[in-house]
């Protein structure tokens, strides 16, 4: 264990070192092979100081088997790297050279004849941490925030290890994806597309599978694109489409972007929509994705289009400009490809596919505003020049370059052919690395995603328990309130007790206590020494139990009703509701009488006596008044005030009964919809 540490900065400062020009190999050029490291880890650390960054330089570096096959014995040396591992791993020198060569005929991959690479038995596969430390190298691959989650949607089939079969298919899917994505931005087509942007998605060609946009009842089919910076919808004309209708996911908008129900006419019937509301449109719009079964599509376009939209909102609230924005932007690009290649790569794969967009998950883990603020820190230390390029790539390993952060995610892009904002200059050549972090070392955002996931599995822990005391029925929730509020009953029971003045002697010690505390200012104590108790009767039970489980809380379960009986007490219990409000109604309509003076008599007996209250406020102590107002309803029913207090109540509902409420018209609601 003690030589793990100097095992792995071996590893990293050999995949450090840079190739300049390409020569031909021979023996004094091989890195030496490290003597506690097995032959795949020799092996690789022999391939990736030489070729790594330069294979991904090229923009088919993802369709080549070769590269594929390299990242993932990457994986499997860094979780084997000793010689301890050397009997997992099945050695064999293959003739087989790369198919693009250089014009001198040597091999990337290759520096010598016994620096070859290892060929790897297929039933070995990868773990989470090796996935997680080696494929968010490449920034095509993974994201450092999002690359567990994407380790779970590989491996939702073969028991948390990934094979390479899987490994392969993903990454190949990916290169169709990302050529997709070239192919469609370079046809000619209805869409103004302003300089820098990027066609992300295209969905609506096949006549099978249309998209319809509905504006109120109307409705019509059309082709869907996404670009990093807006949502393009084309009708489809006669044998064309019309000119596309730009909804802007760029500017600040107040987008409102959520799933919603829709229909023929304007009816709400299916759960396949998506809707978006700006200041600029009169009205909503509605894109319905129609499909047999489920509403995965819908999902899907939600998801993405919310992903643009976070990232240019993450972009206006830290202020970042040039080549800050574009790598922002960049990185929400990214995680939709690697999005769109698992979703049509695996058919296994769950809807959730937000877990694998990084603004998306930051809108929606616990403490996802540490990440997004993590993000912009990083963003912010983006450095592009070539001495700062250089001095890293020496070999020497430094504190520096723990804060060095380069716009890998637009890099990638580029080499990939598809440009985001032209006026952004940096040098690719002086630009080291291929993904945002390096190996040995934990990066800020990753140090901060791991802390949100931590909190989000106690609040998942927290989510299940609520889960599991939900129960069903009117009856049984009521009378597990009571159960829970027994303490406050009991208390309120003995305090109405001590009011009818069944008892005068306890009830008269109760009032002179009462009005001793009030007068005498030691009620103002009386809330922090609850406050005290509480806290101090929690830390009694935290000592005492020292982790136990707590006992359940018994309720007696309330008897079993029909379905009909359920039915009944529901209704009831409607038109109690029913009833409450409209005596809520009634009163605010005599308030309002009383004050346009509809009766004008009881209008003046109001108003002097709020005067009369006015006056009290100012001349009596805040205290007294407390004191009065709570000691009335108390001595209501006590023997020298009973016959006067009953006498006042009675005239005071007179009184009330007396003013009529205020008139009400109900209008007519017309629904614009429909008259269009």
């Amino acid at each position: 264990m003690e030589n793990k540490p100097r095992m792995f900065d071996n590893f990293m400062t050999l995949f450090q070192r840079r190739i300049s020009s390409p020569r031909s190999p021979s023996s004094s050029d091989a890195p030496n092979p490290i003597p506690f490291l097995s032959p795949i880890a020799n092996s690789v650390v022999a391939r990736c100081s030489k070729a790594f960054n330069v294979l991904t330089a090229r923009a088919d570096y993802l369709s080549d088997k070769e590269f594929r096959r390299l990242t993932y014995d990457m994986m499997l040396a860094w979780e084997a790297p000793g010689v301890d591992g050397e009997t997992l791993y099945k050695e064999s020198a293959s003739p087989s050279r790369m198919q693009s060569e250089d014009d001198d005929g040597w091999s990337l991959f290759y520096s010598s004849s016994t620096a070859t690479a290892v060929q790897v038995d297929n039933e070995n596969t990868v773990g989470p941490e090796a996935f997680a430390r080696i494929a968010p190298a490449c920034a095509v691959i993974a994201d450092v925030a999002t690359v567990q989650n994407l380790f779970d949607a590989l491996t939702i089939t073969s028991g948390n290890r990934l094979h390479f079969l899987i490994y392969d298919k993903y990454l190949q899917s990916l290169d169709r994806v990302i050529r997709s994505a070239k192919n469609v931005s370079s046809v000619s087509s209805n869409l103004e597309i302003v300089d820098g942007e990027i066609i992300v998605d295209v969905d609506g060609t096949v006549p099978t599978q249309p998209i319809l946009q509905h504006i109120g009842i109307s409705a019509w089919p059309g082709r869907l694109t996404l670009s990093s910076k807006a949502l393009y919808f084309e009708s489809l004309g006669v044998g064309q489409y019309d000119k596309a209708a730009r909804y802007d996911l760029s500017t600040d908008l107040k987008q409102v972007i959520k799933p919603e129900l829709t229909g023929p006419l304007g009816a709400r019937l299916f759960d396949k929509a998506v809707m978006y509301r700006s200041v600029t449109l009169a009205e909503p719009i509605f894109l319905e994705f129609p499909e047999f079964k489920g509403s995965s599509r819908r999902d899907y376009w939600l998801d993405v289009t919310l992903e643009i939209l976070l990232a240019h909102r993450f972009v206006r609230k830290y202020h970042l400009k040039g080549i800050q924005e574009s790598e922002a932007v960049s990185r929400a690009i990214l995680g939709i490809f690697r999005c769109r290649a698992v979703r049509e790569g695996f058919y296994f794969f769950s809807s959730q596919y937000k877990t694998l967009l990084l603004f998306n998950l930051a809108e929606n883990l616990p403490g996802g505003d540490t990440i997004l603020e993590t993000l912009s820190s990083c963003l912010a230390l983006l450095r592009t020049s070539s001495n700062q390029a250089d001095s890293y790539s020496s070999g020497s390993v430094s504190t520096e370059k723990q804060h060095m952060v380069y716009p890998v995610s637009l890099l990638a892009l580029r080499r990939f052919g598809l440009i985001l904002q032209e006026d952004v200059e940096f040098d690719e050549e002086a630009t080291y690395g291929s993904g945002y972090i390096h190996v040995g070392e934990v990066d800020l955002l990753e140090a901060a995603v791991k802390q949100s996931k931590v909190d989000t599995g106690k609040a998942v822990a927290a989510q299940e328990t609520v889960n599991q005391v939900k129960v069903d029925g009117i009856d049984a929730n009521i009378a597990i309130m009571k159960e829970l509020l027994f303490p406050l009953i009991v208390l309120a029971r003995r305090v109405q007790f001590l009011a009818s003045w069944e008892e005068p002697f306890k009830s008269s010690v109760f009032l002179v206590l009462m009005c001793y505390l009030f007068v005498s200012g030691w009620f103002k104590f009386v809330l922090p020494f609850i406050l005290v108790f509480l806290a101090v009767l929690m830390l009694w039970h935290r000592l005492a139990n020292k982790g136990k489980l707590v006992d359940a809380f018994r309720i007696i379960a309330p008897p079993n009703k029909n379905a009909v009986e359920q039915l009944i007490t529901l209704q009831e219990a409607i038109s109690q509701v029913e009833t409450l409000v409209q005596a809520v109604n009634i009163v605010l309509l005599k308030m309002r009488a009383l004050l346009l003076a509809v009766l004008p008599e009881a209008t003046y007996r109001v108003s002097i006596f709020l005067l009369l209250t006015a006056a009290l406020f100012i001349l009596v102590p805040f205290r007294i008044i407390i004191l009065f107002v709570l000691m009335e309803p108390y001595t209501r029913e006590m023997p020298l005030r009973r016959e006067s207090s009953y006498r006042w109540l009675r005239r005071l509902r007179e009184w009330w009964f007396g003013i009529p409420a205020a008139p009400v018209q109900l209008i007519k609601h017309e629904d614009s919809k429909k008259n269009k």
